[in-house]
C-alpha cells in the first residue's frame, strides 16, 4: 500500500523545474495578456446594453440582476491588464499572481454574463489559476531579480502545478468525450449527428451574414466521412491520459488533439485559440528548453 501511496505521490508532485513552471508562467501570461488586449471592445463596450441582457453566471451571481456601471467595467478592465503584465513579469507575484487569476475569471465571466457563453476561454482561466497560486516566480521573473524570491531545492513545490495543469487539460477533452457518449451514445459514431451538426452551424452562419466553412458546407455533400471523424474525435478526447505514459505518447496526443482543433476551424469555422496556437498542451513538454524561453528563465546559467 506504501508503494502505492509513493507512486501516486510521484505523479501527482513530480520533482520538475522551477524553469519550466516559470516558462509556462511566461507562455500562459503573454497569450492571457494579447487575448484581453485583442478582445478590449468586446470586453468593454457593453456598458450601455439594455440592463434586462444581463444574464449573471457563475461568480458574476454575486451581482443578483444588477450590472455594473460602463466606467466600472473599463475599470476592472484596465485592474485586469495591469495586474496581468505584473503576472507575466513576475512583479510582486505572490499578490498579483492570485489577483490576475481572480480578475480574469471576473472579467471574462461578467462578458460572458451578456449573451454567448465563450467555453474556448475555460482552459486558459483554469492554467492561470493554478499559476497564480503556484510558485511560478521563482526564477525568470522580476522577483527574482530583486531577490524576493528564490528556487526551492524540493522540485516538487513545482511539479505539483505544472502537472495539476496537464490534467486539467487532459479531463477537459475527456469531459467533452464522455459527454458525447452519454447524450447520444454509439450513434455520435455510427449516425448522422455530427454531420447535421456542421450542416445546422454552418447554414445558421450563412443565413445570419456570418462567417461560415464553405469545406463543411461542402462536405456533408459526402456522409460516408462522418462515422470515421466521430469515432476520431471520442477516441482522442478519451485517450488524454494516455499522455502521462511519457513522452512519446504526450506528442501524439497533443498532436491529434491539436489536429482535432484544426479540423473544426476547417469544416465548422471555429476557432479555438489557445489549444491552435499549442498552449493548452504546453503544460506536457519541457517548454523551458525552447531557445527563447531557455534565457528568460535563466536555464542557460544552470
Amino acid at each position: 500500500m506504501s508503494t502505492l501511496l509513493q507512486a501516486i505521490d510521484r505523479h501527482v508532485r513530480p520533482a520538475l523545474p522551477a524553469e519550466r513552471l516559470s516558462a509556462l508562467r511566461m507562455l500562459v501570461g503573454a497569450f492571457a495578456l494579447i487575448y484581453l488586449l485583442v478582445r478590449v471592445v468586446n470586453l468593454t463596450g457593453f456598458g450601455s446594453f439594455n440592463p434586462a441582457g444581463f444574464r449573471p453566471i457563475g461568480v458574476v451571481t454575486a451581482l443578483g440582476a444588477n450590472p455594473l456601471s460602463g466606467s466600472v467595467v473599463v475599470l476592472q478592465y484596465v485592474a485586469c491588464v495591469l495586474s496581468g503584465i505584473a503576472f507575466l513579469t513576475g512583479w510582486r507575484y505572490r499578490l498579483f499572481g492570485p489577483l490576475f487569476a481572480a480578475l480574469l475569471l471576473w472579467v471574462l465571466t461578467y462578458r460572458n454574463s451578456w449573451g454567448m457563453i465563450f467555453h474556448t476561454e475555460n482552459l486558459m482561466v483554469l492554467h492561470v489559476m493554478v499559476l497564480g497560486l503556484s510558485r511560478a516566480a521563482d526564477v525568470g521573473s522580476l522577483d527574482a531579480r530583486a531577490g524576493r524570491s528564490a528556487p526551492s531545492r524540493d522540485l516538487r513545490r513545482y511539479g505539483w502545478a505544472i502537472r495539476l495543469m496537464a490534467w486539467i487539460a487532459v479531463v477537459a477533452y475527456m469531459l467533452a468525450g464522455v459527454a458525447k457518449l452519454r447524450l447520444v451514445g454509439g450513434d455520435w459514431m455510427t449516425g448522422d449527428i455530427l454531420r447535421n451538426y456542421i450542416a445546422d452551424d454552418n447554414l445558421r452562419k450563412l443565413e445570419l451574414g456570418d462567417y461560415y466553412s464553405p469545406v463543411g458546407a461542402w462536405l456533408v455533400g459526402h456522409g460516408w466521412v462522418f462515422p470515421p471523424l466521430a469515432f476520431f474525435t471520442v477516441v482522442v478526447e478519451l485517450a488524454g491520459p494516455l499522455a502521462f505514459l511519457g513522452p512519446w505518447f504526450a506528442r501524439v496526443w497533443a498532436l491529434l488533439a491539436w489536429g482535432f482543433h484544426v479540423g473544426v476551424l476547417a469544416v465548422m469555422a471555429i476557432f479555438f485559440p489557445y489549444p491552435l496556437f499549442g498552449f493548452a498542451y504546453a503544460p506536457l513538454f519541457a517548454v523551458e528548453r525552447l531557445p527563447v524561453l531557455r534565457r528568460l528563465t535563466g536555464l542557460s546559467r544552470a
